[in-house]
């Protein structure tokens, strides 16, 4: 940690948003505190289960998924945790729980080098004190980028798509995290495959949506 810190002091880690190296962070506050929570309510029901969406998909809370998601930024899974575990605080008394990060095709996450949400799910563990497990759910179907599809074919194109290892389920609260929900498809798809080994104890939380008054 104190090397960390005096790397950072040396090479003046700049802020990914409006670059200013003030702070030697990778987001710096002033930046972070413009991002914008949406209220605190169910954003939809899927399922018969409960869907948060923490904020409004738009300025850095797009940049900051996109550079974590797509632009190697591993630095930025801490703040899209922070923000996302600063709105479930609000959400009221959750306890006993584990995380469970929305996982992505083997492949995919060998040429990205990681799983974005696996990141998130470890950042968010170390903030709540929450259990992360990722080991309870797998992706063996390469689905296509699911926001060239409409809703039916996003059904279609997640049909199949994952696979729950059960014996790696505890009998706790499921936290499931993804970084957006645009139709919930991925969540309802998920949630139908848990149903299947008798796991219905889930919440669902979203970094964001599109759609604001869903």
């Amino acid at each position: 940690m104190f090397l960390d810190k005096l790397l950072d002091w040396v090479y003046k880690k700049k802020c990914y948003f409006c670059r200013s190296s003030k702070e030697a962070v990778k987001m710096c506050s002033s930046c972070y505190e413009e991002m914008d929570f949406l209220p605190v309510k169910i954003n939809r029901i899927v399922e018969g289960k409960k869907v948060y969406c923490a904020g409004i998909y738009s300025k850095n809370l797009q940049k900051l998924i996109r550079g974590l998601k797509y632009h190697k930024q591993r630095d930025l899974a801490y703040y899209l945790a922070k923000f996302m575990y600063e709105y479930f605080l609000k959400i009221g008394d959750i306890k006993d729980f584990e995380i469970v990060p929305v996982p992505i095709f083997p492949k995919r996450e060998k040429i990205r080098k990681y799983n974005h949400m696996n990141l998130v799910g470890e950042e968010f563990a170390r903030l709540s004190g929450g259990i992360l497990n990722k080991t309870l759910i797998k992706r063996v179907k390469d689905t296509k980028p699911q926001y060239k599809l409409k809703r039916a074919q996003r059904l279609q194109n997640l049909q199949n798509a994952f696979k729950v290892e059960s014996e790696n389920y505890h009998g706790k609260t499921l936290l499931l995290i993804d970084d957006i929900c645009t139709t919930g498809s991925t969540f309802e798809e998920i949630i139908k495959e848990f149903a299947k080994h008798g796991i219905t104890d889930i919440i669902c939380l979203a970094a964001t949506t599109p759609f604001e008054d869903l």
